[in-house]
């Protein structure tokens, strides 16, 4: 239970009619750091070495139109624990940590009887173990977490106590998600772990194993290419672990990257834009999933998905249901997953709200938390990083910075002037013919462009009620 009770206690009830204890599938949700869609050897548009992730994408499913909710980290990681649009509990841009009034996917699950790990890049507030951020109080039982992106031999936050770690930096996570993984298969309980990479975040160190398969490379981009080959290793023992351990073929394992890729190293595939902008290249991210028993047969999803669906899509394969839920952005693609008949419309809202990132160097922050606890003169988190629990004050006449509404093949860009909203400009791509963005339909298209400049209007005023708390007030 978080430190912090939120404005509106949520109740979260499991209902199993259909799901029995034993049935109940193991859950692994690994995210890259900065991976752009390209960015994998089977689409072929990079020179990068990814045989694990190859391989699944080869017998599982690949999905091939996968959103980040949003182009950088921090606001995506928040849609994946909530399914709601970050910019709905104010997590607008790197660093920005998440309310404490949301519930989590480990809170829900927890009420199903799940035990929970979060191992990795947190970046979502401190990890000290009194903030009511941290992962502890996002309702994980057991966490190895740093507060951004980290390197070999990290210092970790182990359930709020510092400790150095030893290995390259995506295996460390691995390691010690795998030792949750055999604790919970002890004690027969099914589990959640969430693991999330610190690469191929900048700045780019791989280890001399895998720096040595990209010689004759510029070095900074052999070092961005070792990598991303480093988080296809851990995920490969990952998978060996799980089936040494006899759990694979209940265990949903679901691998995707939180914005779109880098300029210069990174690859997007031959999408338009890169990380940090809402073009294609950057927010469509690589995905795959896999779950032997229920993934039959390989299969390329084409249909629109979001990251924001991760959430609900895991509270209805496990039967729970949370009371008083805030209103949703992603939709469950559970019948995608098991090959049932699926809606193949989709339709998600962007908006990259025009407010700055916050600095969070995880050594500094770690390393002064350590030597706090080492000299027994520990801070309290207050003093240490903003109150996350503040709501309220986003205004509801303007809504400013760049805003895209996806349906099905087609796109709107809302681009906003100085002047503000009477400045605002729209464009129109079918992106089934035009992945680059390059021509615009809003003139072609009246019809089709005021509707769907009508959705993201009210879709980005259901989020300003949603930043000024109306979904805590909920009865």
């Amino acid at each position: 239970m978080r430190l912090l009770v939120p404005i509106c206690t949520l109740l979260l009830l499991a209902s199993h009619a259909a799901v029995t204890a034993a049935e109940l599938p193991n859950i692994v949700l690994c995210m890259a750091d900065d991976q752009g869609w390209g960015d994998v050897g089977y689409y072929g548009k990079s020179p990068v070495k990814t045989p694990v992730l190859d391989k699944m994408a080869a017998t599982g499913l690949r999905f091939d139109r996968f959103y980040a909710a949003a182009p950088v980290c921090s606001p995506t990681r928040a849609s994946v624990l909530t399914g709601r649009h970050p910019n709905r509990s104010a997590v607008f841009k790197w660093g920005h940590p998440i309310r404490p009034q949301e519930t989590t996917i480990a809170e829900a699950l927890k009420k199903a009887g799940y035990v929970t790990g979060h191992f990795g890049k947190w970046h979502l507030g401190s990890c000290r173990a009194d903030s009511p951020v941290c992962p502890g109080n996002s309702g994980f039982d057991e966490w190895l977490s740093a507060p951004n992106f980290y390197e070999n031999d990290p210092l970790m936050s182990h359930n709020g106590n510092v400790i150095q770690t030893k290995g390259e930096s995506s295996q460390v996570p691995v390691d010690f998600a795998l030792n949750f993984m055999k604790n919970a298969k002890q004690q027969g309980k099914p589990f959640i772990a969430v693991v999330w990479f610190g690469s191929p975040h900048a700045p780019h160190i791989a280890s001399e194993k895998f720096l040595d398969m990209y010689k004759g490379f510029p070095k900074a981009h052999a070092n961005f290419l070792g990598e991303v080959s480093g988080i296809d290793a851990a995920v490969g023992n990952l998978r060996t672990s799980i089936r040494e351990m006899g759990i694979a073929d209940n265990t949903l394992l679901w691998y995707t990257s939180d914005n779109g890729a880098l300029p210069k190293v990174g690859s997007t595939g031959g999408l338009s834009g890169n990380k940090g902008n809402l073009l294609e290249g950057g927010i469509r991210v690589p995905a795959i999933i896999e779950w032997p028993a229920v993934v039959k047969r390989h299969r390329k999803i084409d249909i629109v998905c979001n990251t924001t669906d991760i959430y609900p899509t895991l509270l209805a394969l496990t039967g729970v249901t949370v009371e008083h839920q805030p209103v949703l952005d992603g939709r469950s693609i559970l019948p995608l997953i098991r090959d049932e008949p699926f809606a193949d419309r989709r339709e998600y809202g962007f908006w990259d709200y025009p407010i700055g990132g916050r600095g969070m160097k995880a050594d500094t922050m770690l390393a002064a938390q350590k030597a706090e606890a080492d000299s027994g003169k520990q801070k309290p988190w207050n003093e240490v990083e903003p109150d996350p629990s503040v709501v309220g004050g986003y205004s509801e006449d303007n809504l400013p910075g760049p805003a895209a509404w996806i349906d099905g093949n087609f796109k709107l860009h809302r681009t906003v002037s100085k002047t503000g909203e009477a400045g605002a400009r729209y464009q129109l791509f079918d992106l089934g013919s035009d992945v680059e963005e390059k021509h615009d339909l809003s003139e072609t298209q009246p019809e089709r462009l005021a509707g769907m400049k009508q959705k993201l209007s009210d879709w980005q005023m259901s989020v300003v009620r949603s930043l000024n708390g109306e979904d805590y007030n909920a009865k």
